[in-house]
């Protein structure tokens, strides 16, 4: 990976959705092609974050387990031993807290770069996890789309090569840009695997 163009900082990493950190049109401060720019993908291409619905989309699954869990908690202990045992009910409060500056930095983390041969995947924060997948070993490339995920116009691209261990995931990318990344590394793995 360069220095300077990693994801997890606002340092001209375009988002997924096809802008940048400062809003719609910004480049990368890196001189690669700009992400408006789909046509020549070379080694100094910048790097793509996941959009920022993925982020809400975790936040509020963390929400809807916490908030839950934290009334119960409250009303259960509070109503079996007492009010002041109701305090245990801000354990949960304080994971949703922690939780939620977590799931910024673990979504700052996700980048994706198109590369000449490859596709590079980097994504982690304390234990950091870099993927390369050469198009000529990808077997299949498919676009999923759960019910959550469309509610929030996201879908995901999953890439299937020969080992199953080195299959890799693009989470959380907005629908259109999924079917490009799809029919782009379709295109990609079809011409490296023919040997052209």
């Amino acid at each position: 990976m360069e220095t300077g163009t990693r994801p997890g900082a606002d340092d001209g990493i375009a988002n997924g959705d096809g802008t940048g950190p400062g809003g719609a049109g910004t480049g990368p401060s890196d001189g690669g092609a700009g992400p408006g720019d789909r046509t020549a993908r070379t080694a100094d291409t910048p790097w793509l974050r996941l959009p920022r619905q993925v982020l809400a989309l975790r936040r509020l699954l963390l929400a809807l387990c916490t908030v839950p869990l934290a009334a119960f908690v409250a009303g259960l202990v509070g109503w079996l031993a007492g009010p002041v045992w109701a305090l245990f009910a801000l354990l949960p409060l304080a994971v949703l807290a922690c939780g939620w500056v977590l799931l910024a930095r673990n979504w700052r983390s996700w980048g994706y770069r198109e590369r000449a041969d490859d596709l590079l995947l980097a994504r982690g924060v304390l234990w950091r996890r870099e993927t390369i997948v050469p198009y000529g070993r990808m077997q299949l490339v498919e676009v999923t789309s759960g019910p959550v995920e469309r509610r929030f116009g996201l879908a995901s691209v999953q890439l299937h090569t020969a080992a199953a261990a080195s299959d890799a995931r693009v989470p959380g990318l907005v629908p259109a840009e999924a079917e490009r990344l799809r029919d782009r590394l379709t295109a990609l793995g079809e011409a490296r695997s023919a040997g052209l």
